[in-house]
């Protein structure tokens, strides 16, 4: 095991305020979501990313009383983030991640329930710079790991990068 392994520190990520999920009492979020993934979802807005989805933040914590009907929250895209291994996205729940690997969301906690473990997140199935075909929607699936890329940059302490083990990714163009 190396003696020196990246780590995620709290402090590290420029944060930003933004809506979480949709208006009304039964969609408000709440501290349960922090630790989870997010995308764009609407003005000013963000949800909580499905499977497969580029990860574009995470939720750094949540307001406890909501605002104009939404709950509000500050999210992180940048820095290090510890995460747990979930496979290829194709195939999560199998395969490996490997150092310098882009990935996206993997399995995911349903709203409402707090993480019991890092995040999971899966090997993008496609992995910028690496060209397949010249198929348009190939393209198209490129640019959005590319735009949100988040990388693999320590396997943690078992340092294999199998489905359930921890390690730690960077946003590369944040």
């Amino acid at each position: 095991m190396a003696k020196f392994q990246m780590k995620e520190l709290v402090t590290q990520a420029d944060l930003f305020t933004a809506r979480l999920g949709s208006s009304g009492s039964s969609n408000w979020y709440n501290d349960k979501e922090v630790g989870k993934f997010v995308k764009l979802a609407a003005e000013s807005g963000y949800a909580l990313c499905a499977a497969g989805d580029p990860i574009e933040a995470y939720v750094s914590s949540v307001e406890p009383a909501p605002l104009d009907d939404y709950s509000i929250g500050a999210l992180a895209n940048d820095g290090l983030k510890e995460v747990t291994f979930d496979g290829d996205q194709a195939t999560a729940g199998t395969g490996t991640v490997a150092i310098g690997d882009y990935v996206v969301c993997g399995t995911v906690v349903a709203k409402g329930t707090a993480l019991s473990a890092a995040a999971k997140v899966c090997k993008a199935t496609w992995q910028p710079g690496v060209s397949e075909s010249a198929n348009v929607s190939d393209v198209n699936e490129h640019l959005k790991v590319a735009n949100y890329a988040w990388r693999v940059v320590s396997l943690g302490s078992v340092g294999t990068g199998a489905v359930g083990s921890t390690g730690v990714i960077k946003r590369m163009n944040g």
